[in-house]
């Protein structure tokens, strides 16, 4: 299912790597929920004890997990 993804975006594991989260854990919801509500330009706190502790939220890294929210609502369907 996500093979196509990681051909349009040709950047696999992009997001664990700008969190610094391994890729065999799971990145969590609040994490991303807290990363969209931030503004671009701010630097937010890590609400979890996985990944850095102060994160600058970038255009990029708010579309990536805007992205990363959205596939899995789809995989819940």
């Amino acid at each position: 299912m996500v093979k196509w993804i990681q051909k349009v975006m040709g950047h696999k594991g992009a997001l664990h790597r700008q969190l610094e989260i391994p890729q065999k854990r799971r990145i969590p919801t609040a994490l991303l929920e807290r990363i969209v509500a931030a503004r671009a330009g701010q630097r937010i706190r890590n609400p979890t004890t996985v990944g850095k502790g102060l994160i600058p939220v970038t255009r990029l890294l708010e579309h990536r997990a805007i992205l990363a929210l959205n596939l899995r609502n789809m995989r819940r369907r």
